[in-house]
């Protein structure tokens, strides 16, 4: 193991990137606050400004996957489609099977220089707005928030939604359809509902929850030019999680692209609805291939990382190591046992807050949302 390889995996190296990550979180949802002032006067101002701040946060977490572990990500689709990327507002809709799925979702928005421009909307359940950081800086970019039972959402959910219709630069806004991400158990449960519907059962994921699809590409028609299918998949059967990223475990990630212009798509409700289904068969077949084949249809591209995200987390790591390293130094040096008790009191709630924010994206501390949820009529 080489020195490099052998500090990613050292705890105190995690604490360090754990504290830049939350300390100018916490100045950023901060300034974000002070922004507000600008909505009345100039919205798209301050969407404009949101973004930018949002992205200094988020694309520290690309910066772990991109050049922390080195991940690689290669996108299988055709030249007509990766054209359009970034040039048009879309709605992505994702498979929900790994814990960084979102996260290989952002670094293909960077990319294409979308991440820093609208920072990626999403359709989130509204538990994580009551996340630190996370939550906070998506209210302060307008992101939908739900809590995933129709008849409470969908007033709030139509508004989020044509509140975007006049967004002034291109907006990607993601869709994980099917709800909830997938397990063992869920999985059975959506097929007993497959089955009870006379749907066809899928075999690697789950039946896809299309009031939130018709809905959003009813308020969005006449904003958004195309529908992006994304079906992402890991090399060698690896299951990443953003506990291995920050260990510096690289991944090789494929995700296949496909374009559908929103024309094709139905405007009768029912008849989206059963498109979002055949739509899940042919994700389905599409995820049965690379299994068997190890690659997707399509021409393989491998778009260059940018140097922006390691760019803006050196900035973010000079200005407050500096002084935390100063402040542990003048700790250790009065010889105070409170004084020392007290820095090493706050170094262990920093690496249990950083532990608590890696635990939203892991599976097994997922929602129990799918368990019953599936049981019932949408």
């Amino acid at each position: 193991m080489g020195f490099i390889a052998f500090l990613k995996t050292q705890f105190i190296v995690h604490l360090l990137i754990g504290f830049v990550f939350v300390v100018s979180g916490l100045i950023i949802n901060f300034i974000q606050l002070c922004t507000l002032v600008l909505w009345p006067i100039n919205k798209q101002l301050y969407r404009r400004v949101n973004c930018r701040l949002a992205y200094s946060l988020w694309s520290q977490l690309v910066m772990l996957l991109e050049w922390w572990s080195g991940t690689e990500c290669t996108l299988f689709s055709d030249e007509a489609t990766v054209k359009t990327f970034g040039k048009e507002h879309v709605i992505i809709i994702l498979n929900h099977n790994f814990e960084i799925d979102f996260l290989c979702g952002w670094t293909m928005t960077e990319r294409f220089g979308v991440l820093g421009v609208c920072g990626s909307k999403v359709l989130a359940k509204r538990e994580l707005l009551y996340v630190p950081l996370i939550g906070w800086t998506w209210y302060f970019l307008e992101i939908v928030f739900c809590k995933r039972k129709w008849e409470e959402d969908r007033d709030t959910v139509i508004e989020g939604l044509k509140r975007l219709s006049d967004y002034p630069e291109y907006m990607w806004f993601l869709l994980y359809c099917e709800g909830t991400r997938f397990t063992e158990t869920k999985h059975r449960i959506s097929m007993e509902v497959a089955e009870s519907k006379g749907l066809p059962k899928l075999k690697y994921h789950l039946l896809p929850r299309t009031k939130g699809f018709t809905t959003a590409v009813q308020c969005l028609r006449g904003t958004v030019s195309a529908v992006y299918d994304v079906t992402l998949n890991f090399r060698g059967n690896k299951n990443p999680s953003l506990l291995g990223i920050l260990y510096g475990k690289k991944y090789e990630a494929d995700m296949c692209v496909r374009r559908f212009p929103l024309e094709d798509i139905p405007q009768d409700e029912k008849e989206a609805a059963n498109w979002l289904h055949k739509l899940y068969q042919e994700k389905d077949a599409l995820q049965e291939m690379y299994n068997q084949e190890g690659v997707f249809p399509g021409k393989k591209f491998k778009p260059p990382r940018r140097p922006w995200t390691l760019l803006n987390f050196l900035f973010w790591a000079t200005v407050l190591l500096s002084p935390l390293f100063t402040f542990g130094f003048g700790v250790f040096a009065s010889g105070s046992p409170l004084l020392i008790l007290a820095f090493l009191g706050l170094v262990g709630a920093a690496s249990f807050g950083v532990r608590r924010l890696i635990g939203v994206t892991e599976i097994e501390k997922g929602s129990s949302y799918g368990n019953q949820e599936f049981k019932k009529k949408e």
